[in-house]
């Protein structure tokens, strides 16, 4: 399956994950409005709304935006982290996805969405990525590629979620990816469309690059060399 906007709108996601035996209690309409209203209350009224995207946000984004660009986050860096029962794995098989978590740094995306656009963009966000509150959205300064700062929105691992996954070898991760498959399809496709879409923009990740070539294989080595 192919995640689209309808299925985001339609709340389909959440249905899936709370019909799963066992799941983590999902977050009603009210609390992600709660949690969007307390993190624009910390910002400009009338400034646009920058978020910052890592993962499947890379190569399907859902929402409306005005523009995108290559940005670099201090202070944080990729790690599949994040335990997935629905998505893209089992309550008995779990997949990985990617969080950030602390120390480092990373590259990835910064979307632009319009202030007129905020309040359904950002609902039909959080509906896809705070489904059960595995991520603590918060602010974030990105920087640019001419080295100016951007305030902008990044999901956070919540390290307290029972879905964190803590470190684990690549090894280990590589297993999972290769065998792993949820609703919307197998583990690894989310790793293969990441890297691509990250290099689409130069961007290169050792720690993905290395999956990467342990799940795909030798020939995926070298592509991303």
């Amino acid at each position: 399956m192919t995640l689209t906007r309808e299925h985001l709108e339609e709340g389909l996601i959440r249905r899936l994950a709370s019909a799963r035996p066992g799941a983590a209690r999902c977050l009603a309409d009210a609390e992600l409005d709660a949690s969007i209203a307390s993190l624009l209350a910390e910002y400009c009224p009338q400034c646009d709304i920058w978020v910052f995207a890592y993962g499947s946000l890379i190569w399907n984004p859902l929402f409306r935006y005005a523009e995108r660009h290559p940005v670099r986050l201090d202070g944080y860096h990729l790690r599949f982290c994040l335990r997935s029962m629905t998505a893209r794995g089992t309550r008995d098989a779990p997949g990985l996805v990617l969080g950030l978590d602390r120390g480092g740094r990373c590259r990835g995306l910064a979307y632009r969405i319009s202030r007129r656009d905020a309040a359904e963009e950002l609902r039909l966000l959080w509906r896809r990525e705070m489904v059960v509150g595995s991520y603590s959205p918060r602010w974030v300064d990105l920087v640019d590629a001419r080295n100016r700062k951007i305030r902008g929105i990044a999901f956070i691992v919540n390290r307290s979620h029972p879905h964190y996954a803590g470190r684990l070898s690549t090894e280990r991760i590589a297993q999972v990816m290769s065998s792993a498959r949820g609703v919307i399809g197998a583990n690894a496709e989310y790793l293969r469309k990441t890297v691509h879409g990250l290099a689409e923009y130069g961007i290169h990740d050792p720690l993905l690059a290395e999956l990467h070539a342990r799940v795909f294989g030798d020939d995926a080595a070298r592509d991303q060399r």
